[in-house]
């Protein structure tokens, strides 16, 4: 039976140098992009989390700040693999257990927090950014220029 292949996003903190791409890629097919700070790769594993794992160990010196899932899981969720420096980790246990959570748990907390102060942010600054534009103009002119733009937009649907 053949394992599950995960494709395997790896953002790194700093643009490999081309001596580490070719070391790492002795050990595992790896597509970088065009400025060297993320990389893609297609790994074998039960898991994506067991996949991202071994994908870590093979990335060696590469300074890999985040391992991700590049396509979500059955349940929409996509994993994050983050190795935290020794002190940041002990930090993050203290303060999870204090809350009754697990370092897992209290980090997806605080990251949908985030995300949906994000989504927040986003509507409020569009909302403000078209209430601007409909002082000058009428809602249907608006409309239109918007329809406009989007049959240009490449991906938007005709």
């Amino acid at each position: 039976m053949t394992m599950p292949h995960h494709a395997l996003e790896v953002v790194l903190t700093r643009p490999a140098r081309p001596a580490e791409l070719r070391t790492a890629t002795r050990s595992v097919p790896l597509a970088a992009n065009c400025d060297g700070t993320r990389l893609m790769a297609l790994c074998p594993g039960k898991t994506a989390r067991r996949a991202a794992h071994r994908l870590r160990q093979h990335l060696g010196s590469l300074p890999v700040d985040v391992i991700t899932a590049h396509y979500p899981d059955q349940h929409g969720q996509v994993l994050l693999n983050i190795a935290w420096p020794p002190t940041t980790q002990a930090a993050l246990r203290h303060t999870a257990e204090k809350a009754g959570q697990s370092p897992e748990q209290m980090v997806e907390q605080t990251l949908r927090r985030a995300l949906d102060q994000h989504d927040r942010d986003e509507t409020e600054r569009l909302r403000r950014a078209v209430t601007h534009l409909l002082t000058g103009t009428t809602p249907a002119h608006l409309l239109t220029a918007l329809g406009h733009v989007l049959a240009r937009t490449p991906g938007a649907a005709p």
